[in-house]
């Protein structure tokens, strides 16, 4: 990207000497590069005249030098609306152009671009910014649009993911079910098991009862006879 450097010369009769001496003072500081001392004479020229076409445009060069380039935006718009030659006011705009390129303002800067070309077609410094801003919209356009698709597949993502945690979720509640289904026919088969253990020992005792009243009934039917034995005094 290149900046067309157009210090304007307040060198008209119409200007006092006073703005002239100020406007020219701020010009060699520039020159110095000086940006910071050349703005501060740049204003004050416009103090003593608001509608200078000089102190407009070059304070507008030396806010950009400064990277100040919504400002010099602002002063390169204003001298390009002045009642300036066809160049100047060219060379406002496509410092303009400039300003606005490098806050990536991309379509307003090639507006201003084009504003130049009208006024000077054969600008080949022009021709060349224009094309990089074109260049520069596009890349930003694309940019967003890979950010807009970045957030849709994310979103997508998230959905997916989601329904496979709802898909898991859902796999794990009827497993915990089955657990829990199975782990009661365990609990109930092991009750069943304990509860017939239960009456079988009682029908094992019931039978062991009778079986020794049986032996206590043959016993005392097959009881021996007394024996009486006689003493021989």
């Amino acid at each position: 990207m290149k900046l067309i450097i157009f210090i304007l010369i307040a060198a008209s009769s119409a200007y006092s000497q006073s703005e002239r001496s100020i406007i020219n003072e701020g010009n060699r500081k520039y020159k110095e590069n000086k940006y910071i001392d050349a703005e501060v004479n740049y204003r004050k020229s416009l103090e003593k005249n608001k509608d200078s076409q000089y102190g407009t445009f070059n304070l507008g060069d030396a806010l950009y030098k400064q990277e100040k380039y919504e400002e010099a935006a602002e002063k390169f718009k204003i001298a390009a609306t002045k009642e300036m030659d066809k160049e100047t006011r060219a060379k406002a705009f496509h410092n303009l152009g400039n300003s606005l390129l490098k806050t990536q303002k991309f379509p307003e800067s090639i507006e201003a671009y084009k504003n130049a070309l009208k006024l000077n077609p054969k600008d080949v410094d022009t021709k060349y910014n224009l094309e990089y801003a074109k260049m520069m919209l596009q890349q930003q356009q694309q940019q967003k649009q890979d950010k807009k698709d970045q957030k849709q597949e994310k979103q997508e993502q998230q959905k997916q993911d989601k329904k496979e945690d709802q898909k898991q979720d859902q796999q794990n509640q009827e497993q915990q079910n089955k657990e829990k289904q199975e782990e009661q026919k365990q609990q109930q088969a092991k009750q069943q098991e304990q509860k017939i253990s239960k009456e079988d020992a009682e029908r094992l005792l019931e039978a062991l009862k009778n079986e020794e009243k049986d032996v206590q009934k043959k016993l005392k039917k097959k009881a021996p006879a007394r024996i009486t034995i006689e003493k021989d005094w």
